[in-house]
């Protein structure tokens, strides 16, 4: 038995690309994307075609809407090779926007139901600032299943199980990445390392927080740098793994011992934690007083948007625009 065959013994592995090619070989239950993915992908030739097909198709339609196309066009290549969902991102440029969010989340949906996926295998992406938790938890009860991204903050978790939307998605490796930063030459990669690292640590925090106090959001850690930080999270809801690490997970490993769970719920119920809350003014402010997520939100949701664009930029280039 590999890594990845001994970790979905204790989690549900979720590829994160776009690259559809590649997902039979690691069967995952799941897939993630997002526009950072899409316009990697799209600039392939293997999937060159694609895009050429959705814009001979959907040419004369505003720009937004055909990105939207493109992206559930990939979504159901996607959900013909994995059994469960695929994630898809509402534009990064309404993450401040509650009304447009919706709007556009509805019109994601709305496409994926005109090809015949059913909502129960699509979760819609959306980044966990305020106004994007707000839009999540409306169309929790409109029946449309959310995934809130860039989550950097305990605070996030905490207003995305208030509002009960259906999976969240902790960033451990650009936590990681931030303090490996403001550490500089004082940072001991061996010392931080596996439960150690602090994307992990802000993901066990929240796991176990959920799992006391029964909330029923479904825990997703992502952007992991690598394995040894995937490995520390065994136990987790769902782990989202790039392809990358999907195959050094995947390679023939010497030892036979079981790869062990890292996080278990039954103790996480045991402890003895305090209940929390937050509303917008007390949102705000934990966001702001915590500074790596601030900027990783921030800088997260410029980067998704600077993708769409040149999603956006490559459309208009085969429009002959």
């Amino acid at each position: 038995m590999n890594q990845l065959e001994a970790l979905k013994q204790h989690s549900t592995v979720v590829a994160d690309t776009g690259d559809f090619l590649q997902l039979a070989q690691f069967q995952p239950q799941d897939a993630t994307t997002n526009p950072s993915l899409i316009l990697k992908s799209v600039q392939k030739p293997d999937y060159a075609p694609l895009l050429a097909q959705t814009v001979a198709r959907f040419g004369g339609r505003p720009s937004d809407e055909i990105v939207d196309r493109l992206l559930v066009r990939f979504g159901c290549e996607i959900l013909a090779i994995v059994p469960g969902r695929v994630s898809t991102e509402v534009d990064a440029r309404l993450s401040f926007d509650t009304a447009a969010t919706i709007e556009r989340a509805e019109r994601l949906m709305a496409l994926y139901q005109a090809e015949g996926v059913p909502s129960d295998r699509v979760l819609i992406k959306i980044a966990a600032t305020w106004e994007g938790i707000e839009a999540a938890a409306q169309l929790e009860r409109r029946g449309i299943r959310t995934n809130l991204t860039l989550l950097f903050a305990f605070c996030q978790a905490l207003a995305c199980a208030q509002a009960r939307v259906q999976l969240i998605s902790p960033f451990v490796g650009r936590i990681y990445d931030w303090h490996k930063k403001q550490a500089g030459s004082q940072w001991d990669e061996a010392a931080r390392a596996g439960e150690h690292d602090p994307g992990v640590q802000s993901v066990r925090r929240i796991f176990e927080y959920y799992k006391r106090f029964g909330i029923g959001t479904e825990i997703m850690g992502a952007s992991f740098r690598n394995c040894g930080q995937i490995v520390a999270l065994a136990g987790c809801d769902l782990l989202t793994i790039s392809p990358e690490l999907l195959a050094q997970l995947a390679q023939p490993v010497a030892s036979t011992d079981a790869l062990p769970r890292a996080l278990d719920a039954d103790a996480a119920r045991e402890l003895d934690l305090q209940p929390l809350q937050h509303d917008q003014a007390s949102f705000r402010l934990a966001l702001n007083e915590d500074a790596m997520a601030s900027e990783k939100l921030a800088e997260g949701i410029r980067a998704f948007c600077a993708d769409s664009v040149r999603l956006e930029q490559l459309i208009a280039a085969r429009q002959g625009r």
